[in-house]
C-alpha cells in the first residue's frame, strides 16, 4: 500500500514551515503538487532549493480554475475527474509521496478532496500548516480577536447578501477566496457598516506583500492571494 503524506506550507513564507515539513520535504523522493497549467504554483515556489537533486516531481494541473463559474456542472464533474485521476495514480505508486499544500491542507485545501478518497486504499498522513489567514492578520500588525469575540470566517464566493448579513453578525470577520470577489466582499462590507475597519492583505508573508485599508483598494488589482480581515473590538484589559 502506498503512504501519501500531505505536507502544510503554512502562508507563503518557506521560513513558516513546521520542522517536520521541512524535514519531510527535504527528504522526499516524490514530490507532487497542486497547479494551474501553464503556471509554476505556489507550492512549488515555496519549496524551491528545498527538493532532493532527484527527487521526482508530479505536477497535478487543475483541468479548470476560473474559466467558466464554479455554479456550472461541468466545472464539478471536470474537477471530480481530476480528482478521482490522481486519487488513482497516488494510490498506485510504491512507496511514500510527498502532497504539497498552501496553508493547513484541511482548511481549504485541495489535498482534502484526494484525503476522502484515498480512505482505505493508501496509508494517509497529514502534517498540519499555519493557516494563510494568520499569517495574512500578522503581518497587519492588528490583533484579529479580543476578549470573548468571535471569529467568523467567510468565503468571498458566497452571494453579497450572504456576505453581509453574516458580516454585520460578526465580531471579528476574515474572508477569504477574495480575488475577483473583491468589489463583491467591499459593496457586503459597506452594507454591514465593517467597511471603515477592513483591511485587504494580499500576498501576506510572500514576496509582493502589501497591507492597505480595504476602502482604499483597487478592485482591478486584487490578486488570487488576497485576503480581508475585520478585526474585532471585544472585551480588553
Amino acid at each position: 500500500m502506498a503512504k501519501v503524506i500531505c505536507a502544510g506550507l503554512g502562508p507563503g513564507d518557506p521560513e513558516l514551515l513546521s520542522v517536520k515539513a521541512d524535514r519531510i520535504i527535504r527528504g522526499a523522493a516524490r514530490i507532487a503538487y497542486f497547479r494551474k497549467k501553464g503556471r509554476p504554483g505556489q507550492a512549488r515556489r515555496i519549496v524551491e532549493g528545498m527538493l532532493r537533486p532527484d527527487a521526482e516531481e508530479l505536477a497535478m494541473e487543475y483541468p479548470v480554475t476560473t474559466e467558466i463559474p464554479v455554479s456550472d456542472p461541468r466545472y464539478g464533474a471536470m474537477m471530480a475527474r481530476f480528482y478521482d485521476d490522481w486519487t488513482d495514480r497516488l494510490a498506485a505508486m510504491e512507496g511514500e509521496v510527498v502532497v504539497l499544500c498552501e496553508g493547513d491542507p484541511f482548511f481549504y485545501g485541495s489535498f482534502m478532496h484526494l484525503h476522502s478518497r484515498l480512505q482505505g486504499r493508501a496509508e494517509v498522513e497529514v502534517i498540519p500548516g499555519i493557516p494563510g489567514m494568520a499569517g495574512c492578520w500578522n503581518v497587519s500588525g492588528v490583533p484579529i480577536t479580543w476578549g470573548d469575540d468571535v471569529m467568523t470566517v467567510l468565503p468571498g464566493t458566497l452571494p453579497e447578501s450572504d456576505l453581509a448579513r453574516r458580516a454585520a453578525d460578526a465580531d471579528a470577520l476574515v474572508v477569504m477566496k477574495t480575488g475577483r470577489n473583491l468589489p463583491k466582499v467591499r459593496r457586503a462590507l459597506a452594507a454591514a457598516g465593517r467597511l471603515e475597519a477592513a483591511w485587504l492583505v494580499e500576498r501576506g508573508t510572500m514576496p509582493g506583500q502589501r497591507v492597505i485599508r480595504l476602502a482604499d483598494a483597487k478592485a482591478e488589482d486584487c490578486p488570487y492571494f488576497a485576503i480581508v480581515l475585520v478585526p474585532g473590538q471585544g472585551r480588553r484589559p
